[in-house]
């Protein structure tokens, strides 16, 4: 029977002794749930309500990425909270924002089912914690192959590149070699002080100095 752990946090709650057939069942009971993330570890299932708190971040980095690429002309898909599972791992997990860029981003082009049994995992995920999950979600990734993770936490920003079967934190962005901890936290706090149209264009103008 599974059991249920209630942490600190009212937005997260984990669940004990969930089966792989369980976990895609309850999948399957939310198939449109947007303000929930679900996480499962080889019988943990966590699933996490989304806040402001947690998405406004979260949304500025993506918006981050989307125009630096454009500016540096590099391909990219956006997958968003996309479910990536893996069944031979019992690992599953829903970023909070995920990329395919470069080369990747060609060959996943046009698919509208992802399996990372065949397909490569995201080259860039957006991990935003604010109510510290009681599930770790750093070795789902790893385990999974994702090479690169950006996460916010107490108002930073850090780039953890994979490392053999862990993270290390990094000064510059794997991907987006240009992008570092300490650019990602400037633009961030910016746009909590700045005109959407004002924070635009600043961060446009620093991916065309950043290539100059």
């Amino acid at each position: 029977m599974a059991t249920v752990m209630s942490p600190p946090e009212a937005e997260a709650k984990i669940m004990e002794n969930i089966s792989w057939e369980a976990y895609e069942r309850i999948l399957a009971e939310h198939p449109n749930s947007a303000s929930l993330r679900f996480t499962y570890n080889d019988g943990w299932l966590e699933l996490m309500i989304l806040s402001v708190e947690h998405e406004e971040p979260n949304r500025i980095l993506a918006a981050f990425i989307d125009i630096i690429t454009a500016e540096m002309n590099i391909h990219i898909r956006r997958v968003g909270s996309n479910t990536f599972q893996r069944e031979d791992l019992l690992k599953g997990f829903e970023p909070d924002s995920a990329f395919y860029l470069a080369a990747n981003a060609k060959a996943v082009r046009g698919k509208k089912r992802l399996d990372l049994a065949t397909d490569p995992p995201p080259d860039l995920i957006i991990e935003i914690d604010v109510t510290s999950p009681s599930l770790p979600r750093f070795p789902i990734f790893a385990a999974v192959g994702v090479p690169e993770v950006w996460r916010y936490k107490d108002g930073r920003v850090g780039i953890f590149a994979l490392r053999g079967e862990g993270y290390e934190e990094t000064p510059h962005s794997l991907a987006l070699p240009s992008v570092t901890g300490e650019v990602l936290t400037r633009f961030l706090k910016e746009s909590e002080e700045l005109d959407s149209p004002e924070w635009t264009r600043r961060v446009r103008a620093w991916a065309q100095s950043a290539q100059s």
